[in-house]
């Protein structure tokens, strides 16, 4: 049950089978968990988004925490770039604003050092060093998507 979660339903595992390699699978989990986000705030709005992200942000720390103290951050750890997903698109839902919050959710969990406190989450233990640096990169993706919102 850790892994299929850790894995974010697979989706961490995709890479590694086609091409041997977890690189880039981080990306793979959050663009899978995109369209589920942005369904769910059609559904029920910012507060079932927001409710998501604090959920598989808490499953992310559990899920992951065994695995980190035996493996570190392994790439095939995906669920923690769901929770940043959910995170950064709260309240979002015109795809403009969306894609912004994504895309720069993903670069500064990508680049950690193009947004301060990133790396500074990562370095926390175990699951929550693996969990809190996506959910900081997550509020700078929300703070850029409601300003292309209010921009747009």
């Amino acid at each position: 049950m850790h892994r299929l979660l850790a894995s974010w339903f697979g989706s961490g595992l995709i890479l590694h089978r086609i091409r041997g390699s977890h690189l880039g699978s981080g990306t793979i989990g959050a663009l899978f968990t995109l369209p589920v986000a942005w369904l769910l705030g059609v559904w029920l709005g910012w507060p079932g988004q927001l409710g998501a992200a604090v959920v598989v942000a808490g499953v992310s720390v559990w899920a992951s925490n065994g695995f980190v103290q035996a493996e570190g951050d392994a790439g095939w750890i995906v669920i923690d770039e769901a929770a940043g997903t959910f995170l950064a698109i709260v309240g979002l839902m015109a795809w403009p604003e969306v894609l912004a919050a994504w895309v720069v959710f993903r670069l500064a969990d990508i680049r950690k050092s193009l947004a301060p406190g990133v790396a500074a989450a990562e370095r926390l233990p175990g699951g929550l060093g693996v969990t809190a640096d996506d959910l900081v990169a997550g509020l700078y993706g929300l703070v850029v998507g409601h300003l292309v919102r209010i921009l747009l």
